[in-house]
């Protein structure tokens, strides 16, 4: 089979370690020949973190992968590749979609292997964990900024001529439904610049201004 190996260092790791590239490459390329594989190519990325997946070496690599010239990315360590297990489910899931393997020496991560797919699945499971636990401390954070008084989401850009209208048509006994039906047949933008209003779009504009 053959595939591809990938490996990286952070602009630190190259100041504290010039052998961190060579070492990843021999343990890659030392698994390549246990298994028989046939190692075309090793891509680096020097001097980038792993913070995302915005790297030009990656890139390249996952282009060779698409167009089908390797059928597996092997990497000597699960943080060469992404220290964010959300990334990693995100590399995961497009080696699944294209057919190659993905294949993690040092976590037993090997999606041509039954256990090592199994692996990878516990992994993107964590994955799931930790997107949960974003969300939650995101919810969390933003309910102590209200009950600080803080204002959240965008400020409103809708003109006070049109919010006066919204309020004036209110007033007189409108629906939501008829005051945003009236906007329309104006064609007054919405507040993003849009040219279709809602009630729910209605309603926030009153709940804002109340």
């Amino acid at each position: 089979m053959q595939v591809i190996g990938y490996v990286r260092v952070s602009t630190d790791e190259q100041a504290v370690s010039g052998a961190g590239l060579e070492a990843q490459r021999q343990a890659i390329a030392a698994e390549c020949r246990r298994r028989g594989w046939q190692l075309i190519e090793v891509i680096e990325d020097a001097g980038w973190s792993a913070k995302d997946l915005r790297r030009p070496g990656i890139k390249a690599a996952l282009e060779v992968l698409e167009s089908g010239d390797a059928k597996a990315l092997v990497v000597a360590k699960l943080d060469r590749l992404s220290r964010s297990l959300l990334d990693f489910t995100k590399v995961m899931a497009t080696a699944q979609k294209q057919s190659w393997a993905l294949v993690a020496l040092d976590c037993a991560v090997d999606t041509s292997t039954p256990t090592g797919e199994a692996m990878a699945s516990m992994v993107a499971t964590f994955a799931q964990f930790e997107r949960r636990l974003i969300g939650q401390r995101t919810r969390e954070a933003l309910a102590i900024k209200k009950a600080q008084g803080v204002r959240l989401g965008r400020p409103p850009t809708v003109p006070q001529k049109v919010v006066r209208r919204i309020q004036r048509q209110r007033a007189r006994g409108e629906t939501l439904r008829a005051i945003a039906e009236s906007l329309n047949r104006d064609a007054v933008p919405t507040a993003q610049g849009g040219a279709q209003w809602y009630a729910a779009t209605v309603r926030g504009i009153l709940n804002r201004t109340a």
